[in-house]
């Protein structure tokens, strides 16, 4: 039985005569058809019987799709048939045997000699095959695959041509990316799982490794993206390599390609894989379009109205020589994080200190940890208390592209992008004091009345105590983040077989915060806690104390008045020469890097005031309710508009020259690359292997006491690559990589700034490394891949990842490098009695060193994506795409052992509706974790989003989009001695809703 290979028309009749950009592989002839009716908007049909085990030609550059499918098909054995304005039949041109009674073959050379490989002279019913004219009916069809299912259907295409193992993502339409921003569109691949903060996606962990673990490139050019956090996130201002997806709006991409092994050509520096970003391009959309869409979000907590916008324009002219895009795409998101939190637990023997001795009243018995009193080994929350943090985000993404092609074969390009993410944040914490144990005094210690110990002995799941402290947190942090990127690259046909490629490109982006904090202090009162009917939201109680009572806070301080800033640079140059001929494609290319890092601070006064006139009530009404029933404890809050006029903070910030640093890493190299393809009877074998040399240098800069220091250090790699793809059938591939894969140290191993110097013990700690050298790693991967039916894919792979030069924390005896000298010769605390003489003693160094050997990671990846087109009616437009992804390795920071995604769906083109879940296990924040835990770590969430859309016209739709819509939770937790499940912080941030409509003409 034979079966049809179907490309749908995106585009009117006439579309065919348009001038049109071709890139097509020589590859299987079923695979580069599909792709030639794709990019040339017609429809093509073939019999797999026909088209099977036939290579067909490279088809590049820019032309009509009529003289495409010709040299597509030259010297292969086929032909094309017109059979419609737009629609061709591909045929054989073997002879046939003579029919009987002397008839001529239908389908001859030799009966049409000056026959060429694109038949227009032929009526179409002549092109009916003899097999009863399947293909002939498809062909009068016009069959168009749009939508969910078309997006999935290309991305599949661009993974099955791919040699080295892929995943894309593509818009739907034009600005019509599924998500709400990039990292929640990606966490849907398999290998992919990311990390949430205030309820949205930032930082992604690719195969289990930590996001500074994957390079991400914008438009060809590696770029940094940086924005504000939370102190639970691990950081304030990220100042790392990981980069912060949500800085941008997702509207502004049409397409996110993660590439998961390597190859030569691509760029180093992450062993977990490539994320490459592409904003739309006006020739991408031939001719005059607009695009505009609208919609109202509502959360469920914070019970507020947010808007989000966006507009494209997009026209070519000059008979499509000249094109020239714009779009904007802003939103405001209105984010409540509410819980319930334990600031972690610890207990007194841990922390070094005992509890007051009072004879509290114990229920249970403690296990003995070795401490005098055992209950000192009892584990209590150390700051319980109610969180809210309330963010106020707007989020401005604007792009241009400006293409042209002055001359036949050559196409340039100037693409720029600018976003700007400001978030106004508002914390409140109500923190109880239980953080050190001792008799109550001084707003610390308490008076314990009564335990109640877990079954286990370990921990204390309720506690009464008299003499406890509320220092009660408020505050208020800013922050603005502003990524802009400038992008000039061209292409240039030099030949038939001979092309060259370059691009030139900054980005730069400048993010900023500041943070003013508070802790009004109470008069010492009654409290109690009680975790037994919950592990995570303890119920609470005051006695006779009122917390929204001002008068009971007597003290106040300020606990950080800051401004913080990071500056990244990034700046690329590159090109390759590329020769193709037939089968064989070899490449050169070069490239060079400069990435500059610059963080600064800035303090302010810190005063200490009565609290009371400037406290006011609990500013958010509902506080709790989507987090428990009956919400959470109100408590009073200081007003920081009366603080901003009274005075107490001045608009003096010195400058902290000693925590300012600068690092500055220059990349120079060059690869080789050769691909090809070698046939195997019916099967086909693609190969691809290369070699890329990359030289790094490092340069590090702080003022250390008066004196500035800079170290400059170098280093160089050779990373080899090879990728193989089976084309077993043609719709089964298998594949196997290797690599030797790198990623450069971290930025807080490299820098230099506040070193500690001990003269008296010689010892050196809190000094970075400019020296150290990369992560390595000997990368494996095996796969198959099955492609059936009208857009159905099973896969399955297995990876794993040697690292063989990895980093480590150890004690070094060695001498001072030079460039410090001057820093310990100028530092008053030095003195020459102390025989710590730089030049002569040995220093004992507690740092970051290299080390041989490291981590392993194994993987297993697996994806089925099943339309259910083999159904009769409406539901052939049903189908789901699902992936699950394992791994295994020692504990590492981010990975989670299993994560799986399932989108269902159901898509007609008039209307469609797609439920998504994405579940990963819960992972490692870090080890050892504070106050005492062996571990600290963070559940894995399973995030619910639905999307739905109606169309009223071909041009107005309606849609409406449910992010989060089980409200699910976020929880930190730590592991006490190892066995412990002891949550540090529990939060929700509600469901996401959003309404509107969409405009394309």
């Amino acid at each position: 039985m034979s079966s049809a290979i179907v490309c749908a028309a995106v585009s009117p009749a006439q579309a065919e005569a348009q001038i049109r950009q071709f890139s097509i592989e020589a590859q299987s002839a079923d695979t580069a058809i599909s792709q030639l009716g794709r990019q040339g908007g017609i429809q093509i049909v073939a019999a797999r019987r026909v088209t099977r085990a036939v290579r067909t030609n490279a088809v590049r550059g820019e032309m009509r799709a009529e003289e495409a499918l010709t040299r597509l098909l030259a010297g292969t054995g086929l032909a094309a048939r017109r059979t419609g304005p737009t629609s061709f039949a591909i045929i054989s041109r073997t002879p046939s045997p003579t029919p009987p009674g002397g008839g001529v073959p239908t389908s001859s050379a030799a009966a049409a000699p000056n026959q060429t490989a694109l038949d227009q002279r032929v009526p179409a019913a002549a092109a009916e095959p003899q097999d009863g004219g399947q293909e002939a009916s498809a062909a009068e069809e016009a069959i168009v695959v749009t939508g969910f299912r078309g997006s999935l259907a290309k991305a599949q295409d661009l993974k099955r041509r791919a040699i080295n193992v892929t995943e894309s993502i593509l818009a739907e339409d034009m600005a019509k990316m599924p998500d709400l921003n990039l990292s929640e569109s990606i966490q849907r691949l398999p290998g992919v799982a990311i990390s949430r903060e205030g309820g949205e996606g930032r930082n992604i962990t690719l195969r289990g490794f930590s996001p500074d673990f994957t390079r991400t490139t914008l438009n060809g050019m590696e770029v940094p993206a940086s924005s504000d956090g939370l102190d639970s996130g691990g950081f304030t201002i990220n100042a790392g390599r990981a980069f912060d997806f949500h800085v941008f709006a997702s509207e502004l991409f049409n397409r996110i390609d993660v590439q998961k092994t390597q190859r030569a050509s691509i760029e180093e520096g992450g062993i977990a894989g490539t994320v490459d970003l592409y904003s739309a391009k006006p020739f991408d959309f031939k001719g005059f379009h607009i695009v505009g869409s609208a919609q109202g979000g509502y959360n469920q907590m914070t019970r507020k109205v947010d808007p989000r916008a966006t507009l494209m324009i997009s026209d070519t002219f000059a008979n499509d020589t000249i094109g020239i895009l714009l779009s904007a795409a802003y939103s405001k998101r209105t984010v409540y994080q509410e819980g319930f939190a334990s600031v972690r637990w610890t207990s007194p023997f841990v922390n070094g200190d005992s509890w007051a001795d009072t004879n509290p009243t114990v229920t249970g018995t403690p296990t003995n940890c070795g401490a005098a009193d055992r209950l000192d080994c009892l584990w209590a929350p150390r700051l319980p208390r109610a969180d809210f943090f309330g963010n106020d985000q707007k989020r401005l993404g604007l792009t241009g592209s400006l293409q042209v092609k002055p001359v036949d074969g050559m196409k340039i390009s100037f693409d720029v992008l600018y976003s700007q993410l400001d978030n106004d944040r508002y914390n409140y914490n109500s923190m109880e004091w239980l953080l050190t144990h001792g008799t109550a005094g001084n707003f610390v210690g308490q008076t314990p009345l009564s335990f109640t110990i877990a079954p286990d002995g370990k921990q204390l799941v309720a506690a009464a105590f008299n003499d406890v402290t509320s220092w009660y947190e408020s505050r208020h942090q800013t922050s603005t983040s502003k990524f802009q990127q400038y992008v000039l690259s061209g292409d240039y046909q030099l030949s038939d077989a001979l092309r060259f490629d370059a691009m030139a490109g900054t980005a730069r982006d400048a993010a900023d915060r500041s943070e003013l904090r508070f802790y009004a202090r109470s008069v010492p009162h009654y409290y109690a806690y009680d975790y037994r009917d919950s592990v995570d939201v303890a119920k609470v109680s005051y006695g006779n104390y009122d917390p929204n009572n001002v008068a009971n806070f007597i003290d106040a301080t300020t606990a950080a008045n800051r401004l913080n800033n990071v500056v990244k640079d990034n700046f690329t140059a590159k090109a390759n020469l590329v020769f193709e001929r037939g089968a064989f494609t070899a490449q050169l290319g070069v490239a060079h890097n400069r990435r500059l890092v610059r963080y600064s601070e800035a303090q302010g006064d810190l005063p200490g005031f009565a609290p009371q006139k400037y406290l006011t009530s609990f500013p958010i009404a509902h506080f709790g309710d989507g987090v428990v029933d009956g919400g959470l404890p109100t408590f009073a809050v200081i007003d920081f508009d009366k603080i901003a006029s009274s005075g107490l903070i001045s608009s003096n910030y010195p400058a902290n020259v000693g925590a300012g640093w600068e690092v500055t890493e220059k990349t120079t190299g060059g690869y080789g690359e050769v691909s090809g393809e070698i046939p195997i009877g019916a099967m086909k074998l693609r190969l691809d292997g290369g070699v890329r040399y990359v030289r790094t240098d490092v340069g590090s800069s702080a003022v250390i006491g008066t004196s500035p220091v800079t170290v400059d250090r170098r280093y160089d790699n050779f990373l080899p690559s090879f990728n193989a793809a089976l084309n077993i059938t043609p719709d089964l591939v298998a594949r196997f990589a290797y690599a030797r894969s790198m990623t450069r140290p971290g930025l807080a191993a490299l820098n230099i700034a506040a070193p500690v110097f001990e003269y008296t013990t010689r010892t050196v700690s809190n000094l970075g490394d400019p020296n150290l050298k990369p992560y390595l790693s000997n990368d494996f991967d095996l796969g198959l891949e099955w492609y059936f039916g009208k857009g159905g894919l099973i896969a399955i792979g297995g990876f794993k990842k040697n690292i063989v030069s990895s980093l480590t924390t150890s004690v070094v005896q060695q001498a001072v490098p030079t460039e410090f000298w001057a820093a310990i010769y100028a530092d008053p605390r030095y003195s020459p009695s102390y025989n710590a003489d730089p030049k002569t003693a040995q220093y004992t160094f507690y740092k970051t060193v290299n080390t041989p050997g490291g981590n392993s990671v194994t993987g297993l990846e697996a994806t089925l994506n099943l339309p259910f087109t083999f159904l009769p009616g409406l539901l052939s437009n049903l189908g789901f795409a699902s992936n699950y992804t394992h791994v295994s390795a020692r504990d590492s920071t981010g990975l989670s052992p299993n994560s799986y995604n399932f989108t269902g769906y159901y898509d007609t083109g008039k209307m469609g509706l797609r439920v998504s879940v994405n579940k990963r296990d819960d992972y490692l924040l870090s080890e050892p974790g504070g106050n005492g835990h062996v571990q600290e770590r963070k559940y894995g969430p399973t995030q619910v989003d639905l999307s739905a859309y109606y169309n009223l016209t071909k041009r107005l739709s309606l849609n409406v989009q449910g992010i989060n819509i089980t409200n699910e939770k976020e929880r930190i937790y730590g592991t006490g001695d190892g066995s412990q499940y002891l949550v540090r912080e529990f939060s929700k941030t509600g469901a996401q809703w959003f309404v509107g409509a969409r405009y394309q003409f």
